[in-house]
C-alpha cells in the first residue's frame, strides 16, 4: 500500500510539473512584442516624452557665448545629453564663427585690404567651445565603456546562473533539497538588468529551458504546491487588476512603460492552479492589448500630426521663398511685406514640431529664407539712402539758384525761371526725413520772394487793365449790334476798324484774358462769315450781269476769261495749300502764336470761299458757251 500510494502522488506531481512546465513558457512570452522590440520603443518614447525640453534646448543660439554657456550646462550631466542638441549646438557655433570671419573679410578687403591676404584672427572662444566638447566626449565616453563593462559582466553573470541551473537539472535525486537554491538564482537572475541586446534572447531561452527541465524533475508535495499556487495566483491577479487601470492612464506612454514592468513581473512569477492558468493568462493578454493599442494609436496620430506640421512649416516656407524682390520697390512695399514676413514668423510659433528628422532641416530652411528677406530689405533701404542724399544734393542746388534770382527786377525772365526750377523741384524725389521740411522751407521761400515783390511792382498796372477790359467790352458790344443784313463795304471796313482799335488795346486783368479774347474773336468770326457771303454773292450776280458783255467783244473772249478764271482757280489753291502746310508747324503755345493761328485760319477760310466763287464764275461761263453752241 505504500508503494501504492508514493506512486500515486508521483504521478499526481508529475501531472502538476507538467503543467507548470507549460504555465512557465506561457507566462515567458511577451503579450505582444520581443524583449529586444520593447527596448527599442522606450527609447523612443523617452525621446518623445522628453520633447518639450527639447523644445527648449533646440531654439538656435544668437551667440557663440549663449552656445558654450549651454555646452557647459550639458557638460554637468554629460552622460544624458541628447546627442541631437549637441549636433545643433555645434552647427550653431560654427555658421557662427564663420559668420564673423566673412565679417572680418569684408571689412579688410572694403579698408582696402587684399582678399587674398586675409588671414583670420585666432578666436578664443572657439579653443574654449573644443574645450568643453572634448570634456562632453570623454565623460560620454566613459560612460559608454562602463556601460558595456558592466553589460559583460551581467552577460557572465546570466551564464554561470543557467550553469548552476544545468548543475540541479543534471541531479535529480536533490531537486527536493535544490529548490530553495532554484527560487534564489530565478531571484538573481531578475535582479540583473543591463545587457547585451544581441544576447537577451538566447539567455532567455537557455534559461527557460533549465527552469523548465528543473520543474520537471521536481517533486513536491500537494500542500505545498497548492499554496505555492495560490501565492502566484494572488500575484497574478493583483497584475491583472494592475494592467486593467492601465486602460485609463491618462498618459498612454506612462501606460505603456507600467504594462513592461507588469509583463516582467508576471512571467517572473511561479504557475497557478491547472484549472486557472488559461483563465488568468487571458485576462492579463487582453488588459495588456488595450493598452498596447493606445499606445500605438497615440503615435500614429503623433506621427500624422507632426507630418501636417511639417505641411504647414513647408508651405510658409514657400511663401517667404516665393517673395517677388522685383516688386518691392517702395518703402510701403517693403513694409507691407514685413508685416506679412512677422505674421508668418507668429504663426510658425504656434505650429508644433514637425517629425524629427526634419524638424531642424524645415526650421533652417525658414531661418535662410526670413534672412535672405531681411538681407534685401537692408540692400534696398541702403540704396533709397544713398539716393535720398543724392535728391538732397540736388535740391540743394535748385535752392541756390532760387536765392540767387529772388531779388532780380527783370520780373517775365526771372518768373519763367523759377517756374522751370519749380517743375524740375517735382521731378526729384524724395529726401531724408529730417531735411526734407528745411531745404522746401529755404526753396519757397526764395520764390514767394521774388513773386511778392513782383506783385507789388506790378499792382500800379491792375488799374490800367481793367480800364483796358472795359474798352474792350464796349468793342465787342458795337460789334455785336451791326445790322449784317444789308452789309456794304464801308460795313466791312468799319469792323477792320474796329479790330485795329482792339488791337491797339493794352492788357487786361489776367484772369480774364482767355474769356474776353474767345468772346471777341466768336463775334468777328461771325462777321467775316456772313460778310463773305454777302460780298461773294453780289459778285457772282454781278459778274452773271456782265457775261454777255464779255461774249460780245470778241468770239474767243468767253475761252480767255475761263483760262484766266482757271488760273486765278491754280493759284488760290496753291496758296490755301502753303497757307494749311504753315499751320502744321505752328504752335498756339504762347499768345502770339496762337493769334497768328487765328489769324491765318480766317485768311483760309477767307481764301476758300473766294475759290468757290472762282468756281461759279467758271461753271457761269461753261453755260454760256454750251448755250452758244
Amino acid at each position: 500500500m505504500m508503494t501504492d500510494s508514493h506512486d500515486t502522488n508521483a504521478i499526481l506531481q508529475q501531472d502538476a510539473l507538467e503543467e507548470d512546465k507549460k504555465q512557465a513558457v506561457l507566462t515567458d512570452v511577451p503579450a505582444t512584442e520581443t524583449e529586444q522590440e520593447v527596448s527599442d520603443k522606450e527609447g523612443e518614447m523617452t525621446e518623445k516624452t522628453d520633447s518639450e525640453s527639447k523644445e527648449t534646448a533646440l531654439k538656435p543660439k544668437k551667440s557663440k557665448a549663449e552656445v558654450i554657456e549651454r555646452l557647459q550646462e550639458l557638460a554637468q550631466d554629460a552622460e544624458n545629453a541628447e546627442k541631437q542638441e549637441l549636433d545643433l549646438l555645434k552647427h550653431t557655433f560654427y555658421k557662427l564663427h564663420k559668420a564673423e570671419q566673412e565679417a572680418d573679410r569684408k571689412a579688410f578687403v572694403e579698408a582696402g585690404g587684399d582678399e587674398s591676404a586675409f588671414v583670420p584672427q585666432p578666436d578664443s572662444m572657439e579653443e574654449e567651445y573644443k574645450t568643453v566638447m572634448a570634456e562632453i566626449k570623454s565623460k560620454r565616453n566613459a560612460l559608454y565603456a562602463e556601460q558595456e563593462r558592466i553589460k559583460e559582466e551581467n552577460l557572465q553573470k546570466k551564464q554561470e546562473i543557467i550553469n548552476k541551473l544545468k548543475e540541479l537539472v543534471e541531479s535529480p535525486e536533490d531537486a527536493n533539497k535544490s529548490y530553495n537554491e532554484f527560487k534564489l538564482l530565478q531571484q538573481q537572475w531578475n535582479d540583473i538588468k543591463l545587457m547585451p541586446a544581441s544576447k537577451v534572447n538566447e539567455l532567455w531561452k537557455n534559461y527557460q529551458l533549465y527552469v523548465e527541465k528543473f520543474y520537471d524533475l521536481l517533486k513536491l508535495n500537494n500542500e505545498f504546491r497548492e499554496y505555492d499556487f495560490k501565492k502566484n495566483q494572488e500575484i497574478k491577479i493583483r497584475l491583472c487588476e494592475a494592467a486593467e487601470k492601465l486602460a485609463d492612464e491618462p498618459d498612454v506612454i506612462s501606460a505603456f512603460h507600467q504594462l513592461q514592468k507588469l509583463h516582467q513581473e508576471f512571467r517572473d512569477t511561479g504557475p497557478v492552479a491547472k484549472d486557472l492558468r488559461e483563465s488568468i493568462w487571458s485576462r492579463f493578454k487582453a488588459a495588456s492589448t488595450i493598452v498596447n493599442r493606445r499606445h500605438q494609436q497615440y503615435f500614429e496620430e503623433l506621427k500624422e500630426a507632426e507630418q501636417h506640421n511639417l505641411d504647414q512649416k513647408t508651405v510658409i516656407c514657400e511663401i517667404v521663398e516665393a517673395t517677388e524682390y522685383d516688386q518691392l520697390k517702395t518703402f510701403s512695399d517693403w513694409e507691407n511685406k514685413t508685416q506679412e514676413i512677422i505674421a508668418l514668423q507668429a504663426k510658425w510659433k504656434t505650429i508644433g514640431f514637425a517629425p524629427q528628422k526634419m524638424n531642424v532641416k524645415i526650421f533652417e530652411r525658414f531661418r535662410a529664407a526670413c534672412d535672405d528677406f531681411f538681407k534685401r530689405k537692408g540692400e534696398f533701404f541702403k540704396s533709397i539712402k544713398e539716393a535720398f542724399n543724392e535728391n538732397l544734393e540736388k535740391k540743394r542746388a535748385l535752392c541756390e539758384k532760387a536765392e540767387a534770382l529772388k531779388d532780380s527786377t527783370d520780373w517775365k525772365a526771372t518768373a519763367d525761371t523759377l517756374a522751370k526750377l519749380q517743375k524740375e523741384w517735382k521731378t526729384i524725389g524724395p529726401v531724408p526725413k529730417k531735411y526734407s521740411d528745411n531745404v522746401w522751407k529755404r526753396f519757397i521761400g526764395a520764390c514767394d520772394y521774388f513773386f511778392e515783390q513782383k506783385g507789388k511792382a506790378n499792382s500800379s498796372q491792375r488799374s490800367v487793365e481793367t480800364e483796358n477790359l472795359a474798352k474792350k467790352k464796349e468793342i465787342i458790344r458795337q460789334l455785336t449790334d451791326i445790322d449784317i443784313e444789308n452789309a456794304t463795304e464801308e460795313i466791312g471796313q468799319q469792323v477792320r476798324n474796329m479790330i485795329k482799335e482792339w488791337n491797339d488795346i493794352g492788357h487786361v486783368p489776367f484772369k480774364e484774358k482767355d474769356k474776353i479774347y474767345k468772346e471777341f474773336h466768336m463775334v468777328v468770326d461771325t462777321l467775316f462769315d456772313k460778310l463773305n457771303l454777302s460780298a461773294s454773292q453780289k459778285r457772282l450776280n454781278h459778274f452773271k450781269s456782265n457775261i454777255k458783255d464779255i461774249a460780245n467783244k470778241e468770239s474767243n473772249s468767253l475761252y480767255r476769261e475761263r483760262e484766266k478764271l482757271v488760273r486765278t482757280y491754280e493759284n488760290m489753291k496753291n496758296e490755301i495749300q502753303t497757307y494749311e502746310n504753315n499751320l502744321g508747324f505752328l504752335t498756339s503755345a504762347s499768345k502770339k502764336g496762337n493769334s497768328l493761328v487765328n489769324e491765318m485760319n480766317r485768311k483760309v477760310e477767307k481764301l476758300k470761299a473766294d475759290l468757290e466763287l472762282v468756281l461759279e464764275k467758271i461753271h457761269v461761263i461753261d453755260e454760256s458757251i454750251h448755250n452758244q453752241e
